[in-house]
């Protein structure tokens, strides 16, 4: 009876182990409250467009800094074509696992966009000199799968809309620096 006990208890925490909490990586979802629709833009106000475009679910434990955020182990995901362009193509297979954060823990969450052509992370990419890529404002969510059954993922409510920019050239960085300098000397002066 004992070792029945012993492996009862074992097999419990072991699950309890490996339960992590679930988020909904959806940038629109009407029937959550309040909604969501957090559109993501290009700099001439089109949305994001089909499979040219990327995007990633970042998030860290808690209350986190955005420096600390790590990429879900889930590949980046396109973007929807026509009327839905600006809106991730994840539809109903949303629900991402955080790995490290309990069920019904707390996570801050951010999305990334930037252009498939630059590379296939958002790191790659924002380094790129082809770069265009953008990211949403930090997120605090309490996760969800909590329950028995689980329940739902939960939604990235306060979530706001953003523009993806391009890198800027070094040419015009160095300008930039430049007339700043310049500025500051005649300042002094």
């Amino acid at each position: 009876m004992k070792r029945l006990l012993t492996a009862a208890v074992l097999v419990a925490t072991g699950l309890a182990a490996y339960s992590q909490g679930t988020v909904n990586f959806n940038n629109r979802v009407p029937s959550a409250t309040p909604a969501i629709d957090a559109k993501i833009i290009a700099e001439n106000g089109a949305g994001l467009d089909g499979a040219a475009w990327l995007a990633q679910l970042y998030f860290a434990p808690g209350n986190a800094a955005e420096s600390s955020l790590q990429a879900v182990s889930i590949a980046p995901v396109p973007f929807r074509t026509g009327a839905a362009a600006g809106y991730i193509a994840v539809g109903a297979a949303g629900e991402r696992i955080l790995t490290g954060v309990a069920l019904g823990g707390d996570a801050t969450v951010q999305i990334r966009a930037w252009n498939a052509a630059a590379g296939a992370t958002y790191e790659v990419a924002s380094a790129a000199a082809n770069g265009i890529f953008g990211k949403s404002n930090l997120v605090n969510v309490k996760t969800g799968g909590v329950g028995a059954p689980p329940g739902p993922a939960a939604d990235l409510v306060g979530l706001q809309g953003f523009t993806v920019h391009p890198v800027p050239e070094p040419t015009t960085i160095a300008l930039g620096l430049m007339g700043a300098g310049l500025l500051f000397l005649r300042r002094r002066k």
